[in-house]
């Protein structure tokens, strides 16, 4: 499985510890399949290069646990974000990437304005991208690392007004769906 990661150094050896607890699906090296979404995630550092590290993985004997945008995948999100115990046994988790208003959705779940189901039609707007989580050591093992492509400013710049117009679409189609709920 070809796979890309984009950070500020060409990590050979990705140090699966090395995360957030608290990203979506807890801690864990982060990666995606879709080169041009890699390429959007890129980031600008004083002094520092930006990569897009290339990987190839061989899931061959490797536990993997695949996530659909639903009720189950919002709970062991909610679960991370929260810091709560993680139980699921996975090598290397596969699932939607949950954008960053699922902090404001969860809000509106717990002080209860809204309804668990009312809640996860706001999480079904807008695409959805895809995240590979490495969770283990043995997974990690089974990453080998291609290269890296270093991004210039221009590129990066590029792939951010294409973010930018997606979010704007994004943030109206959550408002007009919330509108709806109430």
């Amino acid at each position: 499985m070809l796979l890309y990661h984009t950070g500020f150094d060409q990590i050979k050896e990705p140090d699966v510890h090395y995360g957030r607890k608290n990203a979506d699906f807890g801690q864990g090296f982060y990666l995606t399949a879709e080169s041009e979404f890699a390429h959007r995630w890129a980031g600008e550092k004083k002094n520092a290069k930006t990569y897009v590290n290339s990987y190839e993985l061989d899931t061959e004997g490797l536990v993997i646990h695949r996530f659909q945008r639903d009720e189950e995948w919002f709970q062991y999100i909610y679960g991370n974000r929260h810091l709560k115990p993680d139980t699921l046994e996975a090598d290397v988790i596969i699932g939607p990437i949950a954008n960053d208003t699922i902090y404001d959705t969860l809000g509106i779940v717990t002080s209860g304005f809204l309804e668990p189901k009312e809640a996860m039609q706001l999480l079904m707007i807008g695409p959805e991208y895809q995240q590979i989580t490495l969770k283990t050591k043995k997974a990690a093992t089974h990453l080998q690392w291609l290269g890296a492509e270093e991004l210039s400013s221009d590129e990066i710049a590029k792939y951010h007004e294409t973010v930018a117009v997606e979010e704007a679409e994004y943030q109206r189609l959550f408002a007009t769906e919330l509108e709806k709920l109430q």
